[in-house]
């Protein structure tokens, strides 16, 4: 890959309160997109509450917005939107320069609050954990009647990249 940068895991937690599209539910699912890239986690059945704790893993040349879509699975029919965010991941580019060195395991490096600029439900943290930059987000789906999804971004350094 052309311009490689590295790589980010998103791991999709869960999905808090979403968008009833069936009689019993929902069944949905999660896209991510980034540029050309397009990732799916599977299929939760008849929830509204699902939990993934699934990761997937995107090559990061060009660091722009993650696009997030929530759809519902449906057999017969085309299946029902259900939600979209999007994912700033520029705050975590910006503290990949840090040192590391003098960062405590737990260390909260920086706080990205709500605003109309992006899709946070809450304050989300960036930490130094295990040896890795990571930042906790829940974010509020547009769009739709309601729904949130909690993620976990990890930064993962290629070798050579820096």
């Amino acid at each position: 890959m052309d311009g490689l940068v590295g790589l980010l895991k998103v791991r999709v937690v869960r999905g808090i309160n979403l968008a009833y599209r069936d009689a019993r539910g929902s069944d949905p699912y999660v896209v991510l997109r980034l540029g050309k890239q397009k990732l799916k986690t599977s299929v939760k059945k008849r929830s509204v509450n699902p939990i993934w704790h699934e990761e997937l893993t995107l090559s990061i040349t060009n660091p722009g917005p993650i696009k997030l879509e929530v759809f519902d699975k449906d057999t017969f029919s085309r299946d029902d939107p259900m939600g979209e965010a999007e994912i700033d991941i520029m705050p975590l580019m910006e503290v990949l320069n840090m040192d590391p060195e003098n960062i405590r395991n737990g260390d909260i490096i920086r706080t990205i609050r709500p605003s109309s600029l992006n899709c946070l439900a809450d304050e989300s943290h960036l930490c130094w954990r295990n040896g890795k930059f990571v930042q906790d987000i829940i974010l509020r789906l547009r769009n739709v009647e309601s729904g949130e999804l909690q993620l976990q971004l990890q930064w993962v350094e290629i070798p050579g990249t820096k």
